[in-house]
């Protein structure tokens, strides 16, 4: 008993277990969610990739017009357009190809995948140069700068693309809006779109930058593909003839190898030219800070292959010794040996009073002209009351001839008629009136009633009750 209560008592004999226990737990729990050989399916996915390789037929033509969308989507700077294009593309089908083929020694499909794959670009380039042929189509587009240079982050987007591609592929059931996604992330087409406008404009620059983007993706996809065939041990291609299997098994290593050397020689490369614009445009902006007012400021400007800065400076000069105050800060932002150039224009100052004085003029016309709106304002405001007060005079006359003839022919008897406005006043209240005055036949014995019945009738038809009739 003692035993047991001195082992229930030791929290030493205790505690590992579990933490041990509980490392396990978490482990396996990881294991579970991160596992990605479970219902691996690759016989499946090798007849897949190896089915979609081909370019021709149907396929080829599905390229040319999904080429075709690419382009016009990038004419017209439309995203939608592209991404349109990129989900009926089948440009993955070669490049996961050779992939596949380099990770299991299939030196047959390497072969096809790379023919296809030259057809495959050959096609693109082709209809994309002859749409941009048509001079309609020659603006440049926010959309088609965009693909003229590739960028660090390009290497990320197709490696992860490529990952993601292939482990959804190696599925039992593919998951189609993944396949989709990638083929949107990582971008093959408008590469390719461009690299055909860089062409048909003649801009081998484009061109040239174009193509490297969509080797970048190329090349990225592809080892993303050899990665995850390796990991997963997709069954080798065996040949009957050992000799011929150990040349295969050799030049698909070889392959291999330059494909990952250079893949990393692409990204270092990349990374380093990236780190060297960013500090860069660190450098001009805190020069911006500082006061000195800069123009004309491009990307063209940061030359990473002559490690040289331009920054073209407006307003005050600045002295020597502020020139070499920046020139000696270039260490500090990671640009040891990059030449810093400060273009200064001539003395401006003559320019600049001219400006003031323009800018001064400007605001004197400008309360000129409020003023003046201020006195237009004010008019027209004026004949607004005016013309109510014209409404209203007009309103307030009778037509006098009309409903003279109008009594007449109402009212027998009646031999003249006459009307004016007097302004009466008892002394409680000042009104006013308006009085007819009438004249009858004597031989009219009615004038009385023919009166009354008048003041009655001419009270409706004015729409007025002051009417007096004499």
């Amino acid at each position: 008993m003692e035993t047991n209560n001195n082992s229930e008592n030791n929290p030493e004999n205790v505690h590992p277990i579990s933490l041990i226990s509980i490392f396990n737990s978490i482990r396996t729990f990881l294991h579970d969610i991160l596992d990605i050989r479970q219902d691996t399916n690759s016989k499946g996915t090798i007849e897949d990739i190896k089915g979609n390789i081909s370019m021709k037929g149907h396929t080829a033509w599905v390229l040319v017009f999904s080429i075709l969308i690419a382009s016009i989507g990038l004419n017209v700077s439309s995203p939608a357009v592209v991404i349109g294009a990129m989900l009926i593309s089948p440009l993955m089908g070669p490049i996961l190809g050779v992939g596949l083929s380099i990770g299991i020694n299939d030196i047959d499909t390497l072969k096809r995948s790379l023919t296809n794959l030259g057809v495959m670009v050959s096609l693109s380039l082709t209809t994309s140069f002859l749409f941009f042929l048509i001079p309609l189509f020659r603006n440049e587009t926010p959309e088609l700068l965009a693909r003229i240079a590739p960028d660090v982050r390009d290497v990320f987007i197709a490696m992860a693309g490529g990952l993601a591609l292939i482990i959804a592929l190696s599925r039992r059931s593919q998951q189609t809006n993944t396949i989709a996604g990638v083929a949107i992330a990582t971008a093959l087409m408008p590469p390719l779109c461009t690299a055909g406008y860089g062409l048909a404009v003649g801009n081998l620059s484009y061109f040239a930058g174009a193509m490297f983007l969509f080797t970048i993706n190329t090349i990225f996809i592809a080892l993303a593909t050899f990665v995850i065939v390796k990991f997963l041990k997709f069954p080798m291609v065996k040949y009957i003839n050992s000799e011929k299997r150990k040349k295969v098994a050799r030049m698909a290593s070889f392959i291999a190898l330059l494909v990952f050397s250079g893949s990393i020689y692409m990204f270092f490369n990349l990374y380093i030219e990236n780190r060297f614009k960013q500090n860069a445009q660190n450098l001009i902006n805190d020069i911006k800070k500082s006061g000195i007012s800069i123009i004309d400021e491009v990307a063209e400007n940061i030359n990473y292959s002559g490690k040289s800065i331009q920054v073209f400076i407006y307003g005050d000069k600045l002295s020597a010794d502020e020139i070499e105050k920046w020139k000696s800060k270039l260490p500090e932002y990671g640009l040891a040996g990059t030449q810093l150039i400060l273009k200064q224009g001539v003395d401006d100052s003559d320019l600049r009073h001219e400006v003031k004085n323009l800018t001064e003029l400007y605001t004197q016309n400008q309360k000129i002209i409020s003023s003046r709106d201020e006195s237009i304002k004010e008019k027209e405001e004026k004949i607004k009351l005016l013309e109510t007060e014209l409404n209203k005079y007009f309103n307030s006359q009778i037509p006098f001839i009309q409903i003279s003839e109008e009594a007449k022919a109402n009212y027998n008897g009646l031999k003249q008629i006459s009307y004016g406005v007097i302004v009466q006043n008892n002394f409680s209240k000042v009104d006013t009136l308006t009085v007819f005055n009438t004249e009858w036949n004597d031989s009219n014995p009615k004038s009385k009633e023919q009166k009354a019945l008048l003041q009655k009738w001419l009270k409706i038809r004015l729409n007025k009750d002051n009417i007096l009739v004499n």
